[in-house]
């Protein structure tokens, strides 16, 4: 999935926001004869810092100790009306690939008459000169299992077998509720809809809260995929989410178990690395006119991310992760 801004053909007869999904689906295998086997260096991430969904690739590629064989570029956190491009700003990191100035020229490189929506994270293929994938899901999920034998930290696994099954049943819920559910509430064109999602927000929010009462991570001892998906929302809601899109019930911080769990998972290795407010907060209030006209950026809020927690109180530990990424 990826972040847009939303678009009529994105909202229903009702006013609800329906977010389409990612047109290029490849795989990257380790079996013979694979079009896209796993090679060092042949593969590119273009990201946003800004995009919840890019941002998940990108903790992944860290702690999966990838970044000596797979290198990446990051748009500028504005987004108007050519899309995510590579205009000079702090962090941006230019596409050093196929020199492009915006994501809409790899699209058309890979695909002339492509026709869809010009989106955030892309798994590029230097060798074929292709989008291999653009939905976030299948790009991190490639990214712990099939570059093993170059990682740096190969024994992490965030979407072991043994454990799918209630990983799947975490994302199902997560997803729909919380990941796209701030989403449904900033890009409703109808209150009916928008209070639905608030609803449904809030309801996934303290059900986790509770869960994570006597659990350390979503699948109890263990840190998986479901708890890098649902980081990304939860490090942006208070700074951006609760404001800029009405999800103002209550605050992470208000949340007991979260926000420890939330400061647990931001001090892990080299993920407080990926995480840049600037772009966050840029791209969602200088980006999204129909929300924010002004193009205001606040100041704040103050959170401070690297305050304890008390996560160490229950079973489980941090995942071991190498010392450089």
């Amino acid at each position: 999935m990826s972040l847009v801004s939303p678009v009529a053909a994105e909202v229903d007869a009702t006013g609800a926001f329906k977010r389409k999904p990612s047109s290029f689906r490849n795989w990257i295998s380790r079996e013979a004869g694979a079009k896209f086997p796993p090679e060092a260096n042949r593969y590119h991430l273009y990201v946003s810092l800004a995009c919840p969904w890019a941002h998940r690739t990108l903790i992944t590629r860290a702690i999966k100790g990838l970044a000596h064989v797979i290198s990446y570029s990051v748009v500028h956190w504005r987004m108007f009306e050519r899309g995510w491009t590579f205009d000079e700003g702090p962090g941006v990191i230019p596409d050093s690939v196929n020199n492009a100035s915006a994501m809409r020229d790899l699209y058309h490189i890979a695909e002339p008459n492509y026709d869809g929506r010009y989106t955030v994270p892309v798994l590029w293929d230097k060798t074929l000169k292709t989008i291999v994938n653009n939905e976030s899901s299948e790009i991190i999920r490639m990214l712990s299992s099939e570059f093993n034998e170059f990682a740096k930290n190969p024994s992490l696994e965030i979407y072991p077998e043994d454990l799918r099954h209630d990983i799947d049943t975490w994302n199902d819920m997560i997803y729909p509720n919380i990941n796209d559910g701030v989403y449904r509430c900033g890009f409703a064109r109808s209150q009916g809809a928008y209070e639905e999602a608030f609803d449904k927000l809030f309801s996934a929010l303290d059900t986790v809260d509770g869960h994570l009462a006597t659990n350390r991570y979503l699948v109890g001892k263990n840190f998986t995929e479901a708890d890098i998906r649902l980081f990304t929302t939860l490090v942006r809601f208070d700074p951006v989410y609760f404001g800029h899109f009405k999800c103002n019930l209550r605050r992470i911080i208000d949340y007991p178990n979260l926000y420890n769990y939330l400061k647990e998972l931001y001090q892990m290795p080299h993920v407080k690395d990926t995480v840049d407010f600037q772009h966050i907060k840029g791209h969602y209030y200088e980006s999204h006119k129909h929300v924010n006209p002004t193009g205001i950026v606040p100041k704040g809020p103050a959170i401070d991310l690297d305050s304890p927690h008390d996560r160490a109180r229950l079973e489980g530990a941090p995942v071991s992760l190498p010392e450089q990424a």
